[in-house]
């Protein structure tokens, strides 16, 4: 296929992404409530056998699919989508992405403490990977597409467009160019605007507005950071230590995991805590509308990370997002009740530290501090909660990245032996400029509007000129032209000039002779190694001020270039 025609339809398939990842998702999210209700009833509660029998058998199956059929659906779906883009060259097997829809919808649908937006993310990938490779784009195209219905599929489960694409910008691809943005987010609103038609366009959970009358009540949101970072913490160092011990188990213990997993956490459920079961998504409204007391919602949160870090480790299909969220929330309420008991002069609701926690959690365990600001706020409708999200969430993702320096997926990526590049690395790495190579001026300047004799009479001043090994030449349209020695001399003694006014060297000027080629212009605060292309050309860069047209800051050459970088 030309690239005329992949330019014209690259939009417009974007949007048919969109379409069509927007109705995979709501069919996602439609079978794990069917399969909830079948397996644990409408209203799941304490002491019901299903709660055990449902997750121990659904596992079995789980096994037993994933060993013999769908041997690539393990883990959350965004290391997989990652490894698409980066090392598959965009491609998904349509075998994982069924492998994924079924299994994952089982595993929750059955009670198994995960959630629906990763695996949501992993299948719109898919559906872009295969529509592109049906309609034969190029190979850069089909790495393009990955994220585009992954950004789809998020932003659908979710029901958040914004904070579909920052996390597909902050995780998976790092980085972005206009024509990727906007496919992106074409794509995330098609698939928005499919999700709302089924599910209306009301936010996921409401709250009344936060209304900060009392400054220090932002310590209350302070502390509610520091705690969401230790327990970042305690739930990344779990899975650290659980998920490599049990998949290093000889395979028929594999085979067994799920099974357990789902059995352990369907104990939790019958021992009294059916709401860490499954998303967890009603139990977090419930959270925030003061439904449980203080002490039951840090247990609710204890439980969840172990019931969390037992259903992922056992290689179990889903998603981490709902349990992070989970997670936060539940210590976002705790301290919004235990503020209300001993603090009542301060005025937030449990429901806006309820809300805040989710971002905490999802902003220091997930390590997507600009994707966590906007959910918040998506998810609520709620945008005068900015300023406690943003001061929570920032504590709690520097707490996170002093104690855990690896984020938690590129934990998973190496377990999994793969090398896969870190976001959070990239976002953090000190970009080098030209600025941070440039060296004073040392060889000879001329003066283009010079004759041919002024130039060589300019020349004769630096002496012996072998060990100089360009001249530059600044031009009356005030750029520059870098030439080497033996080019200059070469050029000086030709006439290639017809008229025999022009071949006099007291008339023809040294930029006649030049011609109309210059240096590229360069600019101090530019990236380093956007000087790399011109050096076959030119043996030395000019790097001129953006206030004075042609005024010199220094220059760069391949070896100013390279020893810097060796200095990083």
């Amino acid at each position: 296929m030309i690239a005329g025609r992949e330019e014209r339809i690259f939009l417009l398939l974007s949007i048919f992404i969109g379409i069509i990842s927007g109705l995979l998702v709501v069919s996602f999210r439609m079978a794990i409530d069917w399969l909830n209700v079948l397996l644990l009833g409408s209203s799941p509660g304490p002491r019901q056998l299903r709660l055990i029998i449902a997750p121990t058998v659904a596992g079995l199956v789980i096994a037993v699919l994933t060993r013999f059929v769908f041997p690539q659906v393990r883990g959350s779906g965004i290391n997989q989508t990652k490894a698409a883009m980066y090392i598959h060259n965009g491609y998904m097997s349509i075998r994982t992405v069924i492998g994924k829809f079924l299994l994952s919808a089982l595993a929750i649908g059955s009670g198994q403490s995960l959630g629906p937006e990763d695996p949501s993310l992993q299948i719109g990938a898919g559906a872009a990977s295969l529509i592109s490779r049906k309609l034969g784009l190029s190979r850069a195209r089909l790495r393009i597409f990955a994220p585009v219905g992954a950004a789809a599929g998020l932003a659908a489960a979710f029901n958040a467009p914004i904070s579909a694409i920052l996390f597909v910008i902050e995780e998976v691809i790092g980085q972005w160019s206009a024509a990727v943005l906007g496919s992106i987010v074409l794509a995330a609103i098609s698939s928005v605007v499919v999700a709302r038609w089924f599910w209306g366009a009301e936010p996921m959970f409401r709250i009344p507005t936060v209304t900060l009358r009392d400054p220090r009540e932002l310590m209350a949101y302070a502390v509610l950071g520091l705690f969401g970072g230790v327990a970042s913490l305690v739930f990344a160092k779990a899975l650290e230590y659980l998920r490599p011990k049990l998949r290093s188990q000889p395979a028929w213990s594999q085979m067994l995991q799920p099974a357990a997993a789902g059995f352990l956490v369907g104990c939790i459920g019958y021992f009294g805590l059916p709401q860490v079961m499954g998303a967890g998504y009603e139990a977090i409204d419930q959270a925030m509308h003061a439904q449980f007391a203080w002490k039951v919602l840090l247990v609710l949160a204890l439980f969840k990370i172990i019931a969390t870090t037992l259903s992922f480790s056992s290689g179990t299909p889903g998603g981490m997002f709902a349990p992070t969220l989970f997670i936060g929330a539940m210590l976002g309420a705790s301290v919004g009740s235990f503020e209300k008991i001993f603090f009542p002069h301060l005025t937030g609701s449990i429901g806006s530290y309820a809300l805040v926690g989710m971002g905490v959690l999802f902003a220091a365990f997930l390590r997507a501090p600009l994707t966590s600001v906007f959910m918040v706020m998506e998810v609520s409708g709620n945008y005068s909660i900015v300023l406690p999200v943003i001061l929570a969430n920032t504590i709690a993702y520097l707490i996170s990245r002093s104690l855990q320096p690896v984020p938690i997926f590129e934990l998973f990526t190496h377990q999994d032996g793969m090398d896969l590049p870190s976001m959070e690395e990239q976002r953090e790495e000190s970009n080098l400029h030209l600025e941070d190579a440039l060296q004073p001026i040392t060889v000879p300047v001329l003066q283009g509007s010079e004759t041919i004799a002024e130039t060589m009479r300019s020349l004769g001043q630096y002496g012996e000129l072998k060990d100089i090994p360009a001249i530059l030449v600044h031009c009356r349209d005030g750029l520059w032209y870098t030439a080497k020695r033996e080019e200059l001399m070469t050029l000086l003694s030709s006439n290639p000039a017809t008229d025999a006014a022009e071949e006099s060297p007291e008339i023809v000027t040294l930029e006649e002779k030049l011609g109309g080629e210059r240096t590229p212009v360069l600019f101090p605060d530019l990236p380093l190694a956007s000087a790399l292309p011109h050096f076959q050309r030119w043996p030395l860069l000019p790097v001129t001020n953006r206030a004075m047209r042609g005024a010199l800051e220094g220059a760069v050459s391949m070896e100013d270039v390279l020893k810097r970088y060796q200095q990083r």
